[in-house]
C-alpha cells in the first residue's frame, strides 16, 4: 500500500520541496543545518515571558528554555522533549512548537536541550530528559509552575523520551508525571510494523532514515536496549500517567504509537489517541503549515485544558 492521499497543503508542500535525498546520502551535519536553518514562521506567538536556564545534569550542564504564556503563578507546565531521532534538533528549530503548546494549553513548556548522538550515545538522552523533567518538578516555585501538573511531552524521538522518562518516573520513585503526551512517537525498534513495510520511501521519513538514526545512537551506546530506551519493550505499563498518543496516517512509525496507545489502554491507562488522516511524520514540527496541524494542536491544547482544570485524584 502507497502513502495513503495527503492534504492538499500537505501535497503542496512536499511537491515544492521536491525530491529529498535519504539522511544517510546527505550525513548527519548537513542534516542537522537543514533543520536549523529552517525559516521561522511569518509571525511568532507572543509570550508573557521567556526564559533561557541552565540546570545540573548527569553528564554536565542541560540548557532550559522556558515559555511562559501568561505571568500566572502556579500555572501547569510541559516539558517539551524535542524530535529529531536523538541525533538532531535543538530547541531554537523547535521553538515554533513549543510556543505552540504554550499557547494552545496555557502551561508554561519547558524546551530541554539534551545532547545528541553520536557524539553522546544512548542513554544519555534519556538520562538527561528524565533529570530536567526531575528538576522541573523539584523547582517548582522557581519556575512559578504547580507541581501536581507537570506533563512530558516528546514528538517523535522525543516521544520515545517523554514515555521512557514516565516509566523512569514510575520505577525509581521520581516525581509524579501528570501526564504524557507522545506526538508520532518513536517508541519501539520492529522495522517488521506494517507501516513501515507498506510505506518504505513516505515523504519526512524513509525507512533508510529510521535505520540511520537507530546506527547513530547505537554507535556509541554505553547501555543496553531497554524499557526505557525502547518503551515498546516494557512488560507492565500499569500504573503509567495518563496519556494523549498522536499519530500520522501517513507515517511509517504509525503502528509504533497506535500499538503503545492500545497497549496503555490494556493497563487501564486512561489514553487518548488520535490518527490524523491526510498527514506525514513531524507535521507539528511547523503547525503553521498545515491546517490539520493547526486543528491538531488545538485538539491536544483543549485535552490538556480539561485535564488540567479537573485533575483526578487517583490513577
Amino acid at each position: 500500500m502507497p502513502v495513503p492521499p495527503l492534504d492538499p497543503d500537505v501535497r503542496a508542500r512536499i511537491d515544492a520541496l521536491g525530491p529529498v535525498p535519504s539522511m544517510r546520502s546527505r550525513g548527519i551535519e548537513q542534516v542537522r543545518a537543514g533543520v536549523e536553518a529552517m525559516q521561522p514562521p511569518a509571525e511568532t506567538l507572543p509570550m508573557a515571558e521567556v526564559e533561557n536556564l541552565t540546570i545540573p545534569g548527569p553528564y554536565g550542564p542541560i540548557p532550559l528554555r522556558v515559555y511562559r504564556p501568561t505571568t500566572e503563578s502556579a500555572a501547569p507546565a510541559v516539558v517539551h522533549l524535542h524530535g529529531g531521532g536523538l541525533a538532531m534538533g535543538s530547541n531554537a528549530s523547535f521553538e515554533p512548537l513549543a510556543r505552540q503548546i504554550a499557547t494552545a494549553t496555557g502551561a508554561t513548556v519547558i524546551g530541554v536541550d539534551y545532547r545528541l548522538a553520536p557524539e553522546w550515545g544512548a542513554p544519555v538522552q534519556l538520562e538527561e530528559s528524565y533529570a530536567a523533567t526531575a528538576w522541573v518538578a523539584a523547582n517548582a516555585g522557581r519556575l512559578r509552575i504547580d507541581p501536581g501538573r507537570v506533563v512530558v511531552l516528546g514528538d517523535s524521538a522525543g516521544g520515545g523520551l517523554a514515555a521512557g522518562a514516565a516509566l523512569l518516573a514510575r520505577d525509581r520513585g521520581g516525581p509524579r508525571i501528570f501526564g504524557q503526551v507522545l506526538l508520532y512517537p518513536g517508541l519501539d525498534r520492529d522495522m517488521g510494523a506494517a507501516s513501515i513495510v507498506t510505506m518504505p520511501d513516505a515523504p519526512m521519513l524513509l525507512r533508510e532514515d529510521i535505520v540511520f538514526m537507530h546506527e547513530l545512537v547505537d554507535s556509541a551506546s554505553t547501555g543496553p536496549q531497554d524499557c526505557y530506551r525502547v518503551p515498546a519493550y516494557a512488560e507492565d505499563l500499569s500504573g503509567l500517567p495518563p496519556a494523549i498518543v498522536v499519530t500520522a496516517e501517513g507515517d511509517p512509525i504509525r503502528d509504533w504509537g497506535e500499538r503503545y496507545a492500545g497497549r496503555l489502554r490494556d493497563a487501564r491507562v486512561q489514553t487518548t489517541v488520535t490518527r490524523y488522516p491526510g498527514v506525514l511524520h513531524g507535521f507539528l514540527m511547523r503547525p503553521e503549515n498545515s491546517a490539520r496541524a493547526t486543528l491538531a494542536i488545538a485538539e491536544i491544547g483543549a485535552l490538556l485544558r480539561a485535564r488540567f482544570a479537573h485533575p483526578l485524584p487517583f490513577g
